[in-house]
């Protein structure tokens, strides 16, 4: 353990400063509690989203950037996305010009959580998407575009491509899927499946259809386990063999996944994905636990040791300002940042008061609004939340 931990942290746009200071709080406190000669957790503001255009006319400054790759390790809250125009997503950015592959989602249910399915409790995974191909790094030219014309007049010359319905009207698309790419983020699900003791790793595609870049993915991934892992076939399915007990890998098609998360999640452990299935599929488990409101995530390249952790939602600029934003999404992301750099009895204090402050019910407005049974329950604002948080570490 060091004795100090420098971890940079984006404030985000909309409610983001009002769920920032919770989640220092929370973690700092954290720190304090489980440790005899407590590390100090040494937190600096590095600038991005509304902030930063405001004060250096940039809205992700190179300095910004540089301290990070310096750093290695930040939390940030959420960030202005435009839709259908104007600049690229700083989230998207960040990810791409910090090369952070992959996009770890873990879902599960604490006890009293408001949820639409029967049994939350059987929801536990960890999504692993890919998070620099695929949609995002897609390549997009507008429907009458010289562009376009002259991608579709490419396509149907030289390619003998004469599947495109109507073309004089169509938008194109292009979304690259590398091995290389496919393999890392596969690797990096399966080391972690290895290491949290878990016994299924699921490849998810759409590799009926899009044989080549989704089917690609499902193929790399079959590849990898058995180059790299030493996995056998036993009854026509695959395993990596462990001496704690063997982990099996198989594969399902997105839309049959997504069926499967409501019929069966316990089938499911560890799931490896490209970007915008694990889009779909990562929201979607977070509805069957309680909402995207409460989930974690993390930007994080194994190999040269960065890390982004975030919150999941948006801005929310509805409610921004008014004290009632839950900030549980930075807050449990703050824990996967501790458990990252090694401080895990501090991140372990933090899941225990989140179980014990939600079974007491003692929430936000977002889930007391859901709460059937309303008897005995609080209502709290974000920062009284968060000061209910740090009483139950």
């Amino acid at each position: 353990m060091k004795s100090e931990y420098k971890i940079l942290y984006i404030e985000g746009d909309g409610v983001g400063c009002e769920i920032t200071p919770v989640m220092i709080s929370t973690l700092k406190a954290a720190v304090r509690k489980a440790y005899d000669n407590p590390p100090a957790l040494v937190f600096e503001e590095v600038l991005a989203g509304e902030k930063a255009e405001k004060l250096t006319g940039e809205s992700l400054p190179s300095v910004t950037l540089e301290k990070i790759k310096e750093s290695g390790i930040a939390i940030k809250g959420p960030l202005m996305t435009p839709v259908g125009k104007g600049k690229r997503s700083l989230n998207v950015a960040l990810r791409q010009e910090l090369d952070l592959y992959v996009c770890q989602r873990p879902v599960r249910y604490f006890n009293g959580v408001p949820s639409p399915v029967k049994h939350p409790e059987n929801v536990d995974m960890v999504v692993f998407r890919e998070n620099t191909e695929d949609i995002y790094a897609g390549i997009e030219w507008p429907a009458q575009s010289d562009e376009t014309e002259k991608v579709i007049r490419f396509l149907h010359d030289e390619m003998g491509v004469n599947k495109i319905r109507f073309p004089k009207t169509s938008a194109i698309g292009i979304k690259p899927v590398s091995r290389e790419g496919s393999r890392r983020l596969i690797k990096a699900a399966v080391d972690y499946a290895i290491e949290d003791g878990r016994k299924t790793v699921t490849l998810v595609h759409k590799g009926n259809i899009m044989k080549f870049t989704e089917g690609g993915f499902r193929s790399w991934g079959y590849e990898l386990v058995k180059d790299e892992y030493g996995a056998v076939e036993k009854d026509g399915k695959v395993y990596i063999p462990r001496p704690d007990g063997d982990i099996l890998v198989n594969d399902c098609i997105c839309d049959a996944f997504l069926q499967n998360i409501l019929l069966k999640p316990e089938a499911y452990s560890v799931v490896a994905t490209l970007n915008l299935n694990g889009d779909y599929v990562s929201d979607a488990l977070a509805a069957q636990v309680g909402g995207i409101g409460i989930s974690p995530g993390a930007n994080i390249n194994y190999e040269t040791g960065r890390a982004v952790f975030e919150a999941t939602h948006g801005v929310a600029p509805d409610i921004a300002g008014k004290d009632i934003v839950n900030p549980l999404s930075l807050v449990l992301s703050g824990e996967m940042l501790l458990r990252y750099i090694g401080l895990r009895e501090a991140a372990d204090l933090v899941i225990s008061a989140v179980e014990k402050t939600i079974a007491a019910k003692t929430v936000t407005r977002d889930l007391y609004n859901l709460l059937d049974d309303r008897s005995g329950a609080r209502c709290l604002g974000t920062k009284a939340f968060g000061e209910e948080l740090v009483r139950n570490l």
